[in-house]
């Protein structure tokens, strides 16, 4: 036990005193923490022992979230998992086995009702067929190859020049149609 303080000798002089000898024994050598900034814990925060416990460990914090929340972000990073499989049976399989464990969800909902929809096969699959032409570097000719006026309003001007008939179709396609008037909630008097 460090002896008391001398009277009339100022605290804080004392206290550096103590401080400078405990530091010639050796005694602030080798503590956990040493060069470590303190963790600032909020004094009205409950759970700080929760984060501190997560921050140690190395656990991730996907653990934590409710599971509709982790059917999101797998359905969001499904293009960046399906990049490396070989071929489009693989792909369609992933996105299904996703989409079953979403279905799944939605049939028993566990933790807060986050909605969750399915994965849109045919875009994780021509997401897929885009990262495999540019990986290969033939502009997507390789991946697919598309027949005039597949997927295409230009194809359809280009068979409507051939057959006047079809050259009104083109026209409606390609001009967006006018949107109803929305309701309004009130009446105006």
């Amino acid at each position: 036990m460090p002896e008391r303080k001398p009277p009339g000798m100022p605290s804080g002089h004392w206290v550096d005193e103590q401080i400078r000898r405990a530091t010639e024994r050796g005694e602030f050598d080798n503590l956990p923490g040493a060069g470590k900034p303190l963790a600032n814990h909020d004094p009205h925060d409950e759970d700080w022992w929760v984060r501190q416990k997560v921050a140690e460990e190395d656990i991730p914090s996907d653990v934590f979230l409710p599971p509709s929340l982790l059917l999101r972000k797998e359905v969001a990073a499904l293009p960046d998992t399906v990049r490396d499989l070989a071929d489009e049976a693989a792909v369609r399989a992933a996105v299904r086995e996703v989409n079953q464990r979403i279905a799944e969800h939605i049939r028993l909902p566990k933790g807060p009702p986050i909605p969750v929809g399915p994965a849109d096969v045919e875009a994780v699959v021509a997401q897929w067929r885009a990262a495999r032409a540019a990986e290969s570097g033939d502009g997507g000719l390789g991946a697919r190859a598309t027949s005039p006026g597949e997927g295409s309003t230009s194809g359809l001007a280009e068979r409507g020049r051939s057959h006047p008939g079809q050259a009104n179709e083109a026209q409606q396609v390609a001009q967006p149609q006018p949107q109803p008037r929305r309701r309004r909630w009130f009446r105006r008097r």
